[in-house]
């Protein structure tokens, strides 16, 4: 018998040559027990030799898919915290931008095109005055120009100068604030020209203030024009992303809560533990964190919402309508200038009038309930005054009356152009602060209400990933 055991451990140790005798290899017992060590060789080589296996037959075992599923979830929480961190703070930075730098520049445009409006207008006013004309006017026309040479300074100081302005590529804000820049010197140089030869009663002074009217309308103000609709574009496309909720945030939340439900109930089959601590605490902070998303995310929606229903798009139709106001002002005093059938230009004024009135009575209609509805009634009773002031000096004019039709024109009445246009002038600017109050306050609410909401969930994300591995690794070390 143990020359027998001899021959079994001579064939054990020099395996692949034959050492054993016929009798020995006959021995069915024997062969089990030689194949067997065999194979337990060539799997130690094979784990020894390929990582991947050895990982292969490590993630079989139960405390292996106990490891596999910590990573899992520690991967899923440090990935939906970045996700969730870095798309709320850049909605909350967007937010901040169109406070801090995209609505001033928006009103600084609004400001330029509306003032160089105003100084066309009222140039025209002080020309029909005859002779020296009053200081009023000569104030509001001076306060026009000091005015949008700063909205110029203001608006070129910030924003992407490459930026198009027109409808083609070839326009960008650099050319029109260059066009700006260069024309307004030209305009208040012929200005004070017609001024000039009109003081000293030169029929010369009607030709240059036609001369300075036409580089305004049709230099200054389209530059000005596009320049204020791409400060506009720059306010109302960051709000189409701000009034949707932002979805792939909650879809990252609930598909890391499903994991971590499903990872519970498979880990209490496993361990026939109904809890686990770790995983119960990571389910508390992520729920913590979407049900606080869910309220100041949705708070945040509705108020950006708010301020571009009731802010953005009236101070947009606002704006129109007071340039319109500038224009319809412009043209009435321009056919005083030129003492001729006033034709187009009156044509152009009545095309103007009732823009203003559509425009306002579908803002009314939309925003019954709105800080901006007094303002705007008070324009559709002032255009009523100012069409009506109009009717009289077109006839005063058709009998030749021009003293009657400037008085009505440039006078302080009741029945006066003048006053009708200024109470327009006025309500609408009442409108515009109010539109803009609107929009700076909501604005103001959603990026405060949204402000810490994506550190929060970042660092409650973070909270749960250790909860985690707290809560599994205990159970892994239960199988060593």
């Amino acid at each position: 018998m143990s020359g027998q055991d001899t021959s079994v451990r001579s064939a054990l140790t020099h395996a692949g040559r034959r050492v054993l005798p016929e009798s020995t290899q006959a021995n069915p017992r024997l062969r089990q027990v030689i194949a067997d060590r065999r194979e337990i060789a060539a799997m130690t080589r094979d784990r020894v030799s390929s990582p991947i296996t050895a990982f292969k037959f490590y993630a079989l075992t139960t405390p292996g898919k106990l490891g596999v599923i910590m990573f899992a979830m520690v991967l899923a929480c440090a990935l939906t915290g970045f996700y969730a961190s870095s798309n709320l703070n850049q909605r909350s930075a967007t937010m901040e931008s169109l406070i801090e730098s995209s609505e001033p520049l928006a009103e600084a445009a609004e400001v330029l095109y509306s003032s160089l409006s105003v100084a066309d207008a009222a140039a025209n006013s002080a020309f029909i005055s005859g002779g020296r004309e009053s200081p009023d006017l000569r104030h509001q026309y001076a306060d026009a120009i000091a005015s949008s040479g700063t909205a110029l300074v203001a608006s070129a100081d910030g924003g992407d100068l490459g930026a198009t302005t027109g409808p083609s590529a070839g326009v960008s804000v650099r050319d029109d604030l260059d066009t700006m820049a260069v024309q307004i010197p030209s305009y208040t140089g012929v200005i004070e020209t017609a001024r000039t030869n009109n003081r000293l009663g030169n029929p010369v002074g009607s030709a240059y203030l036609v001369q300075a009217s036409a580089i305004m309308q049709g230099n200054i103000l389209p530059a000005a024009e596009r320049l204020y609709n791409q400060r506009s574009a720059a306010i109302s496309e960051p709000q189409r992303t701000l009034t949707v909720p932002p979805w792939g945030v909650y879809v990252a939340l609930f598909t890391t809560i499903a994991m971590l439900v499903i990872s519970g109930r498979y880990l209490a089959r496993r361990t026939r533990r109904h809890f686990n601590l770790g995983l119960v605490a990571a389910l508390v902070a992520l729920g913590f964190g979407t049900v606080w998303l869910l309220g100041t995310g949705l708070a945040s929606v509705a108020a950006a919402n708010t301020a571009k229903t009731s802010g953005a798009e009236p101070l947009h139709e606002l704006t129109t309508m007071r340039i319109l106001t500038q224009q319809a002002r412009s043209v009435e005093t321009l056919s005083l200038v030129r003492r001729g059938d006033p034709g187009q230009l009156d044509r152009d004024f009545n095309s103007a009038i009732n823009q203003i009135r559509g425009t306002t009575a579908n803002l009314l209609a939309d925003h019954d309930d709105s800080d901006i509805v007094t303002p705007l009634k008070q324009v559709q009773d002032s255009l009523v005054l100012w069409e009506r002031a109009h009717r009289e000096v077109t006839q005063r004019l058709a009998a030749g009356d021009f003293n009657a039709a400037r008085a009505l024109t440039i006078g302080t009445g009741d029945i006066s152009t003048a006053s009708g246009y200024e109470q327009v002038n006025t309500s609408l600017l009442s409108a515009i602060d109010e539109a803009r109050d609107t929009f700076r306050n909501n604005i103001n609410t959603a990026q405060k209400l949204l402000g810490y909401t994506g550190t929060v969930i970042g660092w409650l994300c973070v909270v749960a990933g250790i909860a985690v591995i707290g809560g599994l690794v205990a159970r892994i070390r239960e199988y060593r």
